[in-house]
């Protein structure tokens, strides 16, 4: 791929990375929904209007500054989808499956954009590089961006839905202590961000799927 100016990476990364996080919360209200909790549905937080979904900082403002330092990964959030475990049926372990349905909404996209990455080659092949080549871009980008957020959410840290998965299957006590970190979870992601040690920590489950899904369509 040639190099993209900045105008050029936001126009190929924007459209991925809304459907990415409003899709990733609605997954988190709808599967909540089935399981006798309608918090989200009653606050209108099943809809795939992007806009009810949007935190300017974790939509707007990070992704952004990813892009123009040039970061290899690029990732947001929208405002969590509202979910009240005491609704919930069986509350420990339908919280853990309603944590779970934001990463495997993640993956199944990423894997619809792998798809969209294919056509966009075939296209190409086809002699339409200019139908081809934007899809071909968006595709791939479309599969980073989900493949990460399914990763970055899956580590075992409060609010993330691996913290979720984790505190639905530790005794109530232990539970409860990994509850009291979660005050300080965006300032451990920040540090372990700049650090260096996120991006060691989630580079090989990353570029695994990644691989996984390019073999997946026999993307170049």
């Amino acid at each position: 791929m040639m190099d993209l100016s900045l105008a050029q990476k936001i126009a190929v990364w924007a459209l991925p990375l809304i459907f990415a996080i409003t899709l990733h919360e609605v997954a988190h209200g709808y599967v909540a929904s089935l399981f006798g909790d309608q918090t989200a549905r009653l606050s209108g937080r099943l809809s795939l209007n992007p806009l009810k979904h949007v935190d300017p900082m974790g939509t707007v403002v990070v992704p952004l500054l990813m892009l123009i330092v040039g970061s290899s990964f690029i990732f947001g959030w929208a405002k969590p989808v509202p979910v009240d475990g005491r609704n919930l049926r069986h509350p420990r372990r339908d919280m853990a499956i309603v944590a779970l349905a934001g990463p495997c909404s993640n993956i199944l996209m990423a894997i619809f954009w792998g798809l969209i990455a294919k056509l966009g080659i075939l296209a190409e092949q086809g002699g339409n590089s200019w139908l081809g080549q934007p899809l071909d871009y968006m595709g791939m980008a479309g599969v980073t961006i989900n493949i990460v957020l399914a990763v970055l959410n899956l580590i075992p840290l409060p609010p993330l839905d691996g913290g979720r998965v984790l505190a639905s299957l530790l005794p109530p006590r232990a539970a409860y202590i990994l509850s009291l970190i979660e005050p300080y979870s965006f300032f451990i992601l920040i540090l372990l961000l700049f650090s260096g040690v996120l991006s060691l920590v989630m580079a090989p489950f990353v570029f695994l799927l990644i691989r996984l899904i390019v073999g997946m369509f026999g993307l170049a």
